[in-house]
């Protein structure tokens, strides 16, 4: 039987491809990186004899060979180079060495260039035991013409500058790199224990990336310092120890867990290597970033476990946190023996250790108070809220804020939280979500605020998209985010390449509002509406074309979902049954947007619904904090107007146990205390805490589904005049430009 042409046609270019490929050389390199990783036999002598045996070979293609497997290299560095340039700010002039240990070729060095230029480092040493490697690197360099490059063949574990003849290099180092070298240094303790003596302990900053397997179960300290996508499966932690140990590649999690223990964490990023066979070769590798534990106690940004009046609670450790809750006289001690909490009566005072604090360091804010990774932070995936839902000009109103205000309000989005800050300045700003994604996203909002320029800042939050969102976050933004924080972004580093504000579970909602109205035909009408000069050109176009789209059975059963309420609304089952006990949902969309189109103008006075119909915001419809004026007075003066916010990743209740008597002038609880049901004694328990903390003359706001909450009654028993600042009666008057509460409400603590 003959092949049939087109199948000889086939075959025949395929032959001449295979012997185009096997002439041109282009699997040569891969082929010797095969052969010595694989094949040839390492054997049993000395460190520095197995690595000349295994690198002698395939020096020549090493750069080539690894751009795939070793990932992870360029982000240790850039994100590297934007703190140093960040910490390294206030001292500009101060000598800056780097040594970059099992450097090899010098590829580290060479790529640093393009993000911290090699010019600007008073010196750079790179320090490795195989000559073939540092033969490549001395070519590189000298190529370069860089006189500041110092290529050493020495043992990591006794590595010795030549700049220390006859004295103590204590502090005397600014930058470490480990780049794939802690897993195969032996003696990897001697290693870091000599790295924490040299660096300096004010702006010195380590820097690894490297292969890595988990331990089973996380430890208290990992739980402290974040730890996202970290866990291994068991077949995935022993498969690649084993794989890796054939070449004398150690992945056995005492490594890193002594890194982790030594050093002070600024940032942690677990990622898997999926390039060579994409869902099946998935290499667990961590990038890290840290500092020295010995800096002195008048460096703040050596730590954020800060005692500020005891706000760290609910930030403790279980253990600590469950005495607190029992009424304990003293709290154990943290787990790994780094810090002792003595718990007094109120104000709490919390004695901290500064040098040996298990969490995670800032370099350059103080924002985020630390959290312990709990089970129920792992119920969140992603923030509720990509945008908040409150009206913060109504709330101005009342509020009667000045800079020497202090306030709790709930985190959401951080919308209304940056709108105090940039018209009033209070003195501090608790913002409080037991989601620590809506704390992460206001986290990369005040980030943004401070390392970004307006129109970059706009394009993130006001197009909800930007084409280099990556290259932001490493780059500049990355610095003034917590670790846990820069995890959750670099993790959703695609949330910004479409429109934000379809992300999160809010977005499902204008996703919804969207394809109802392509299918309706209305998308040119929705443009119109949110162009209008006029309200009367406004509410022509949403009574004659929208209205009825939006006001139809189908789009009320959908609303009337309990799934969806709580899924793409954020409204509880509680809450949901607030509003159904006063009408039927079709009454209460009614209700909500009827009076809207005649009274705010959404092209620019309206930025909440115009957000809902285009699924962005406008230049002229925004928040105040991206408008040019709100985003200049968050910025100004290097930004102390941010100085105010503390975010705390907890319940309400629980941050109001740690802080002191008297010491908050204002709360805005959204309309948390919907969420409640009748008779749950946990609401008692926040009313209270909020009628000891506030002082008297201050001042609580809430509103509610309901336009009569039952939990009004509660406020009045701990002690607090409650009066209403509106209610809706029907279709006609907007309380305010969301409208979509039934009533707001303000209690004097007195």
């Amino acid at each position: 039987m003959s092949l049939p042409t087109s199948s000889l046609a086939l075959l025949a270019g395929a032959l001449l491809a295979a012997l185009w490929v096997a002439r041109s050389g282009v699997l040569r390199p891969y082929l010797t990186f095969a052969y010595h990783c694989f094949i040839r036999p390492i054997g049993s002598g000395e460190h520095k004899d197995r690595l000349d045996k295994f690198y002698a070979g395939q020096a020549s293609v090493y750069d080539s060979t690894r751009s795939k497997l070793l990932r992870g290299r360029k982000t240790m560095l850039s994100l590297s180079a934007a703190h140093l340039k960040s910490m390294r700010a206030s001292n500009p002039n101060q000598r800056l060495v780097w040594v970059d240990i099992g450097g090899g070729t010098g590829y580290n060095i060479e790529v640093m260039d393009a993000f911290f230029p090699i010019a600007d480092f008073d010196a750079v040493y790179l320090i490795d035991l195989c000559d073939s490697l540092l033969d490549i690197a001395r070519k590189r360099f000298a190529a370069k013409g860089w006189k500041n490059v110092t290529v050493l063949c020495q043992d990591a574990a006794e590595f010795n500058l030549s700049e220390w003849a006859n004295k103590d290099p204590k502090g005397s180092v600014g930058f470490v790199t480990l780049s794939y070298s802690l897993s195969m240094i032996p003696s990897f303790y001697t290693v870091l224990d000599r790295i924490d003596y040299v660096l300096d302990p004010n702006v010195g900053l380590l820097s690894v990336v490297d292969f890595y397997a988990a331990g089973k179960h996380a430890s208290l300290h990992e739980k402290a310092i974040g730890g996202d996508s970290k866990e291994c499966g068991w077949l995935t932690r022993w498969f690649w120890m084993i794989w890796f140990d054939f070449d004398n590649v150690s992945l056995s999690p005492s490594r890193r867990a002594y890194l982790e223990y030594k050093f002070g964490t600024i940032k942690s990023y677990n990622g898997r290597n999926k390039t060579l066979v994409p869902l099946i070769v998935r290499i667990p590798y961590y990038i890290w970033l840290g500092r020295s534990r010995s800096c002195p106690d008048s460096a703040r940004a050596c730590h954020t476990f800060e005692s500020e009046a005891g706000n760290t609670i609910g930030n403790l450790s279980p253990v600590a946190l469950k005495a607190i809750k029992s009424g304990e006289d003293s709290v154990p001690s943290l787990e790994l023996g780094v810090a002792s909490l003595e718990l007094a009566p109120q104000p709490m005072v919390i004695n901290i250790t500064p040098p040996h604090s298990s969490f995670h360091y800032h370099t350059s804010s103080y924002w985020r108070l630390p959290f312990y990774a709990q089970p129920v932070h792992k119920e969140f995936r992603t923030f509720i809220y990509s945008f908040t839902w409150e009206d913060p000009f109504e709330d101005m109103k009342h509020l009667q804020l000045s800079s020497s205000d202090s306030m709790l309000v709930i985190t959401s989005a951080g919308d209304n939280a940056l709108h105090y800050a940039a018209t009033a300045r209070p003195k501090r700003i608790h913002c409080v979500d037991i989601n620590p994604c809506q704390g992460h996203l206001l986290e990369l909002k005040l980030a943004a605020i401070k390392s970004l320029e307006h129109d970059a800042f706009f394009a993130l939050f006001g197009d909800g998209r930007h084409p280099n969102f990556r290259i932001l976050l490493d780059n500049a933004i990355s610095p003034y985010l917590s670790s846990s924080a820069y995890q959750f972004w670099r993790i959703n580093v695609k949330s910004f390449s479409s429109s934000f504000y379809l992300r999160g579970y809010s977005g499902w909602a204008l996703r919804l509002a969207a394809f109802i109205f392509g299918i309706a035909g209305v998308k040119k009408d929705i443009e119109a509406v949110c162009a209008a000069e006029t309200l009367e050109e406004q509410e022509d176009v949403w009574k004659r074309k929208l209205r009825g789209v939006i006001l139809n059975p189908l789009v009320t059963a959908v609303l009337r979902n309990p799934a969806f309420c709580w899924n793409a609304l954020g409204v509880p089952l509680n809450q949901r049954k607030m509003l159904l006990d006063e009408g039927s949902v079709y009454e209460f969309v009614r209700d909500t947007l009827d009076p809207l189109a005649s009274s705010f103008l959404f092209k620019n006075d309206n930025y909440f619904y115009l957000l809902t119909l285009l699924g962005h915001y406008t230049r002229e419809s925004c928040p105040t904090y991206l408008t040019p004026k709100g985003f200049d007075a968050l910025k100004s003066e290097d930004a102390t107007a941010l100085d105010a916010f503390r975010l705390h990743t907890d319940s309400i209740v629980n941050v109001l146990r740690g802080l002191p008597k008297a010491s908050l002038t204002r709360s805005l609880v959204m309309d948390s205390m919907d969420w409640f049901a009748p008779g749950a004694n946990e609401l008692d328990d926040e009313i209270n805490q909020l009628h000891r903390v506030i002082a008297p003359g201050g001042m609580v706001f809430w509103r509610s589904a309901a336009r009569l909450p039952w939990y009004n009654a509660r406020f009045i028993a701990a002690g607090f005049e409650v009066t209403c600042l509106g209610v809706r009666t029907g279709p006609v008057t907007a309380l305010d430009r969301v409208n979509m509460y039934a009533s707001f409400w303000r209690g004097v603590r007195l």
